[in-house]
C-alpha cells in the first residue's frame, strides 16, 4: 500500500493543488492529512493564496482517497462543508506489515505517546516540521506541513511506501528517506 502523508493545508489553494498533483503523480492508494485544512490558525501568517472555500471543492473531489484527522484549527463547520470524515484525535491503518496511529500532534506526539506497541508507526504533523526517531521501538514521523514550513523546512509531504518513508518537496525533490524494517 502507498501512503501519501501531508499535514497543515491551512487553506492555501496554492499549495493544496501542488499536494493534490504530487499526489496523483505518485499513485498513491491513500491520502491522509493530519490536520488544520482550512483555517490558518491564529499564531501562524496567511498561507500563499489563502483560499479555504477552494480547498474545500479541491478535497472534496478527492473524498474516497482521503483519511483525516482533526487538528487543532478544524471546526465543527469544516466537518459541515468536507465531504470526508475529520477524526477526531486518533486514526489507526493496518498495513500488511504494521500498524499506522496518525494525529494531528497537538494532543499526542512524540513527548507524549498514544497508546502503542513496538513496531507501530506514529505520524503526526503540528509542529510544521520534518521529523523521524525510533523511541521505544516505535517509528515515530512528521510530513512538515503542506503550507507553512517552520525552522528552515520545505514545503512538501511523506510518502510511505511498502517499508520507505520518503520525504519530498513540491520540486519533486526527495529530502530524506528512512527504512520502516
Amino acid at each position: 500500500m502507498k501512503i501519501f502523508v501531508a499535514s497543515d493545508i491551512h487553506g492555501s489553494a496554492y499549495f493544496c493543488q501542488k499536494m493534490l498533483d504530487y499526489f496523483k503523480r505518485e499513485k498513491a492508494d491513500k491520502l491522509l492529512l493530519l490536520g488544520d485544512i482550512l483555517y490558518h490558525g491564529p499564531r501562524n501568517d496567511l498561507p500563499k493564496d489563502y483560499n479555504p472555500k477552494a480547498v474545500i471543492q479541491m478535497l472534496n473531489e478527492y473524498k474516497d482517497s482521503i483519511i483525516c484527522v482533526e487538528g487543532n484549527c478544524d471546526s465543527d463547520v469544516d466537518r459541515m462543508v468536507l465531504q470526508f470524515p475529520l477524526i477526531p484525535v486518533l486514526s489507526t491503518i493496518l498495513t500488511e506489515n504494521y500498524y499506522i496511529v496518525a494525529t494531528h500532534g497537538h494532543i499526542y506526539n512524540p513527548e507524549q505517546l498514544p497508546p502503542m506497541n513496538p513496531g507501530d508507526i506514529l505520524l503526526y504533523g503540528h509542529t510544521h516540521i520534518p521529523d523521524f526517531v525510533v523511541k521505544n521501538g516505535m517509528l515515530i514521523a512528521n510530513p512538515g506541513s503542506v503550507s507553512i514550513p517552520k525552522a528552515d523546512s520545505h514545503n512538501g509531504y511523506l510518502l510511505i511506501n511498502n517499508n520507505d518513508m520518503i520525504w519530498k518537496d513540491f520540486e519533486g525533490n526527495i529530502i530524506d528517506k528512512k527504512s520502516i524494517r
